[in-house]
């Protein structure tokens, strides 16, 4: 993998480092692609429970590095990032910005950590573009349609103190622990029943644009495999037992 990500196993989960300080974590397309291939690492990697992304130095990503985009065009592997949907939970761990592609990044997890003073934002529009990396469609499933609108259309970020009010940053730290935030969090995951967990994550994020039949349709056949699981036995009697399960994610 490029220097461009750095990957590092801590325990059950994946802590993932955009490398690019000094461009403000930028992406290119080697970021880009290490990125997608740490992503898909957590999830073929039985021993991982969940992964944290970060980013070095000041920040968590500016996004789309415009210099190479204008020499080369839209990064490669950058699109199958964004549209990508991983099976085990995801944790963005965000200090300083995280803004246009760099926020949209972060919206493919499952969860956001701030710092306090973090600025979020799409503000593409400044540079005659728009946020096509998906964050037109996600901020308004987090956000108030106004403020998303708002944010969309007038290019300016958002503090993590109000992303936090409105439910967008599920937890709000002091600046420099967001990564020890995020890798909490991730350890209190990996304590819970892999399959359960990829089946609950699943299900929350297939409730957008469905209705309540279409719904039970699908948990269905999730919850009979969940229900007829080897880890469905262990953990009732891990319970009666007194003692911490052993969970295999079958």
């Amino acid at each position: 993998m490029a220097d461009e990500v750095l990957s590092e196993i801590r325990g059950q989960v994946l802590l993932i480092t955009l490398n690019r300080p000094d461009a403000r974590n930028a992406v290119n397309s080697p970021l880009a692609q290490s990125l997608l291939a740490a992503v898909e690492q957590l999830d073929e990697v039985k021993g991982l429970a969940a992964g944290v992304i970060t980013g070095a130095g000041r920040g968590f990503s500016s996004g789309m590095d415009l210099k190479a985009f204008a020499e080369d065009g839209f990064p490669k592997g950058f699109a199958e990032l964004l549209q990508r949907e991983s099976t085990k939970p995801l944790i963005a761990a965000i200090e300083g910005f995280a803004l246009a592609g760099g926020l949209e990044i972060a919206l493919t997890c499952d969860l956001l950590v701030a710092a306090r003073g973090a600025k979020l934002g799409i503000p593409e529009t400044s540079v005659g573009l728009f946020a096509a990396g998906g964050g037109l469609m996600r901020l308004p499933r987090h956000l108030p349609y106004g403020v998303a609108m708002e944010m969309a259309l007038t290019a300016q970020p958002i503090l993590a103190e109000k992303a936090h009010e409105y439910g967008l940053v599920t937890r709000l730290c002091e600046p420099g622990e967001a990564v020890d935030t995020a890798l909490e969090l991730a350890e209190r995951i990996a304590r819970n029943a892999p399959l359960a967990v990829a089946v609950s994550k699943h299900m929350i994020r297939a409730t957008q644009g469905r209705t309540e039949d279409e719904l039970w349709d699908l948990q269905i056949p999730l919850g009979a495999k969940v229900i007829n699981s080897k880890d469905a036995r262990e953990g009732p009697l891990a319970f009666v037992q007194k003692r911490a399960p052993n969970w295999s994610g079958e």
